[in-house]
């Protein structure tokens, strides 16, 4: 028990527990008991029971469709691609039912909604891949971000690559030894303690307009993990893919993988993404 608890550190001993307990845990196809270490070589299985996935809004709406490319719209809240206790209810199982060729291009975090692409052939997968390593496909973005900045544009170099983290062994967050990450930061409107900001970012680390806003004291209001400063929650509790923040991919501009033309996509923001004259 002590070892799967060291090891697997997304579950507690207690729960590690109550698994050897209920017969799930398996060495080279025998259960084991709590007192089984494993040795080099061997197989160790845990035969996780069925589980009923959490809630998601299932929905997605399509901005852009032709025989190459499909761009649609995804809500806040429902998984890009499977993790993290979510299989069915994720955005690419009900992008397959309508488009099974279709393959994600990039990843929009749970919380965030917004535009994801996806290729529909081989050769616009290929393009397109290398066009996002090479930073050739813009993304711009929406936040709510806490605190009034002092300036009305600025941009954040942070590095941004794994530190420890008590539920992960490791997470994502603004370190020295981290790849480069830049993102350039637009102030749109001043609320009483809060701002609307645009980003336009030049890389795509991980959750990175979380950690680079957190860098620079206003982290997005209501983020669970991503705290003033660029450090994390003291806590240790609060994972990557948990909500409360709002974050939204606005506007995507790339050459088209088969003409070369250049296409520009939108997303309308949600209502409390929206200035005061865009709400009217």
């Amino acid at each position: 028990m002590a070892y799967l608890a060291r090891t697997y550190r997304h579950s507690s001993e207690e729960q590690w527990q109550d698994r050897l307990q209920n017969g799930e845990v398996f060495l080279d196809g025998s259960q084991v008991g709590q007192d089984a270490v494993p040795e080099r070589g061997q197989w160790l299985v845990w035969r996780r029971p069925p589980w009923v996935e959490p809630n998601a809004p299932l929905s997605y709406a399509v901005l852009y469709e032709d025989e190459e490319l499909l761009a649609v719209a995804k809500p806040g809240g429902l998984p890009t691609t499977p993790g993290g206790g979510f299989l069915e209810h994720t955005l690419l199982r009900l992008v397959k039912k309508h488009y099974p060729e279709a393959t994600p291009i990039h990843r929009l975090g749970r919380g965030t909604s917004g535009i994801v692409l996806f290729a529909r052939t081989a050769r616009a997968r290929s393009v397109l891949c290398m066009a996002l390593r090479q930073n050739r496909i813009t993304k711009t973005y929406r936040a709510l971000a806490g605190g009034i900045p002092a300036q009305d544009s600025f941009s954040i170099r942070a590095p941004i690559g794994p530190v420890p983290y008590p539920m992960l062994g490791t997470i994502n967050a603004a370190c020295r030894g981290g790849k480069h990450a830049l993102s350039h930061i637009t102030v749109l409107e001043r609320r009483r303690d809060a701002s609307l900001i645009q980003v336009r970012i030049e890389t795509g680390r991980p959750h990175q307009i979380r950690i680079h806003l957190a860098v620079a004291g206003h982290p997005l209001v209501g983020d669970p993990l991503y705290t003033s400063g660029g450090g994390i929650e003291l806590s240790g509790t609060a994972l990557p893919g948990d909500l409360g923040y709002l974050l939204h991919a606005e506007r995507v501009r790339l050459l088209h993988p088969a003409t070369g033309a250049v296409l520009e996509i939108g997303c309308c923001p949600p209502p409390e993404l929206r200035t005061a004259s865009e709400s009217i």
